[in-house]
């Protein structure tokens, strides 16, 4: 399957020190439309717990990188001891529009599915590695090159997540909301910015009724400075926290809205929406612009309520999944 001119002229080999500059700037040449920082590429690569040097396949032509395929599996576990054994994630790859048409794309994602079959990672995920994404997944609209060089390696969707947005120039909130709340708190529901005393049972929350990766995102958002009242929080009569909505947790970008989280025995009282805007007037008040995030499912009761609050889909990626035999 591979070019024979290319595969006399390309060397594939592990990432190695010096490889970090001509990679990343080799990144924006490939993909302009989602470049990367060298703080970044530190960041959600090179720090990353699970990174293995030799996972970074790297194309180097004549001395230029052209293209690399990352490829990563747990070291670490996420939560408890699970170190999801059978599984393995592709979180990017590019190659350099001048190296493109030579095959060196398909040896690259070959390359790097081999590595993880090697440590027997039989299923492999394009691109929702958490806790370090760079996007949900494949951009097909954006990319339909790499979406066909996917799906020719037996990558096939299982997911579909959608980027959202809105502008906040001249938000206020809105008066239904601010009756619903008024309604909320004449009942005994009390909404505002979290104690230290607080966290313990928010975590417990995020970790326990949604996804380990949002306590993740709390607790380190809050370890590397970022102030409570980021952070609103719902108790429901009893005292109980039943809820909550934040922002600024991921790469303290203060226009990221997320994690959000209601208890599902609340859905349809409108307290997801209050906190929804409670954080937006927040935003607002901190000067941001814009409000986005980069995934919800596109069908979920969540969406919804970003759409009814003024959210528009920006992106759709495709969550791609290839499985193969031992």
């Amino acid at each position: 399957m591979t070019d024979p001119t290319t595969r006399a002229r390309t060397e594939l080999r592990g990432f190695r020190a010096g490889d970090g500059p001509p990679l990343v700037a080799a990144w924006c040449r490939s993909a302009p439309a989602d470049p990367v920082t060298a703080n970044r590429f530190r960041s959600l690569v090179l720090l990353d717990a699970n990174f293995d040097p030799a996972g970074l396949r790297v194309a180097v032509e004549d001395g230029r990188v052209v293209g690399a395929a990352y490829a990563v599996r747990r070291l670490t576990p996420m939560t408890g001891t699970d170190l999801e054994p059978e599984q393995g994630w592709l979180p990017f790859f590019f190659v350099d529009p001048d190296a493109r048409g030579r095959g060196v794309g398909r040896e690259l994602l070959t390359d790097a599915l081999d590595w993880l079959l090697a440590h027997g990672r039989t299923r492999v995920d394009f691109a929702p590695y958490t806790p370090n994404y760079f996007l949900p997944g494949l951009d097909a609209g954006t990319y339909p090159e790499a979406a066909a060089l996917l799906e020719s390696l037996g990558f096939r969707t299982v997911d579909e997540a959608v980027a959202m947005d809105r502008s906040l120039s001249g938000y206020t909130l809105p008066p239904e909301v601010a009756r619903r709340a008024a309604e909320l708190s004449a009942q005994g529901y009390q909404f505002g910015t979290p104690t230290d005393d607080d966290l313990p049972a928010l975590l417990a929350l995020a970790a326990v009724h949604f996804v380990p990766d949002w306590a993740r995102a709390i607790r380190e958002c809050l370890l590397d400075g970022a102030p409570l009242d980021r952070i609103v929080v719902a108790r429901d009569p009893s005292g109980r926290l039943v809820g909550w909505a934040m922002h600024g947790a991921y790469e303290s970008a203060i226009e990221r809205f997320g994690p959000f989280g209601v208890l599902d025995e609340m859905r349809g009282t409108g307290l997801g929406n209050v906190l929804l805007h409670l954080v937006l007037e927040r935003m607002r008040a901190l000067g941001a612009g814009s409000a986005w995030f980069l995934w919800t499912d596109h069908q979920s009761s969540a969406a919804r309520l970003y759409r009814r609050a003024g959210f528009g889909t920006t992106r759709v990626f495709r969550v791609l999944r290839r499985e193969a035999a031992r």
